[in-house]
């Protein structure tokens, strides 16, 4: 994670390390016998959202690869509830925004991968306020075993705090995918606090209700814990700590 805070910039909002290794296969001559190949990397699935497995991250908590149908649901919203130990957070996902990371999410929170998870960083830059939630381990690394492709925004305005025009705002009570480059979406997830600025490069798939962003205020009023290294951060563990004790479907 990195620290470099430029103006109007601020860290990348990491889902897990980058980069799925490539396996390459050899044969090498033994006594004029030739060795067999390196198995190859596992297959995606094969509908249209190409859920890949990441066999060199593996999954922080096992859970299969998403149902990947010819024809994904790309019509209509599906709500969700994090009810986490400081107050319930509810989520509206837009399957018509982003079709493959709603079928995701969906397929992780039926099958508990969000439960007992803690979210394990909060941001309070001028501009990038955000909870980051959706990693079994705690530690910002964890991911789901499995990547696919962004469904990036394209009709967000510019933010206002950017005069080079290239941010977008990322407004309060948006919901959207935290990664570690193009096309590395897994697991984790950010919830927009306050208005923030951000370059479109993090896929927009719902939004947060009254209660939830009240829930993130009162997260957000108590800081970001402090450290010995820095007594006064803004950017690192809530200080009130989170934990989605359950992410059901409905209210």
């Amino acid at each position: 994670m990195s620290s470099d805070i430029r103006p109007h910039a601020a860290p990348p909002l990491l889902a897990r390390l980058a980069g799925v290794a490539m396996v390459s296969a050899a044969l090498v001559a033994t006594g004029g016998a030739a060795a067999s190949a390196a198995p190859a990397d596992p297959a995606p699935t094969k509908g249209p959202c190409a859920y890949t497995p990441t066999p060199d991250e593996p999954a922080a908590r096992p859970v299969p690869l998403p149902p990947d149908p010819r024809r994904t649901p790309d019509r209509g919203t599906v709500r969700i509830t994090l009810r986490t130990n400081q107050g319930p957070i509810g989520l509206t996902l837009d399957r018509e925004q982003a079709p493959c990371t709603v079928q995701s999410f969906l397929h992780l929170a039926r099958h508990k991968f969000y439960d007992r998870t803690n979210c394990h960083r909060l941001t309070a830059y001028p501009t990038l306020k955000v909870l980051q939630c959706g990693d079994p381990s705690g530690t910002g690394e964890g991911g789901p075993g499995y990547r696919y492709r962004d469904e990036l925004p394209t009709d967000l305005p510019p933010a206002p705090t950017d005069p080079t025009g290239v941010r977008r705002l990322y407004a309060r009570g948006t919901l959207a995918m935290a990664n570690a480059g193009p096309d590395t979406n897994g697991s984790q997830f950010f919830l927009v606090q306050s208005d923030s600025a951000l370059r479109p490069n993090y896929t927009v798939f719902g939004t947060i209700d009254a209660a939830g962003l009240a829930t993130l205020d009162r997260i957000a009023a108590g800081g970001i814990a402090a450290t010995p290294e820095d007594p006064a951060p803004v950017d690192g563990a809530p200080a009130l700590p989170v934990e989605i004790c359950k992410a059901t479907r409905g209210r």
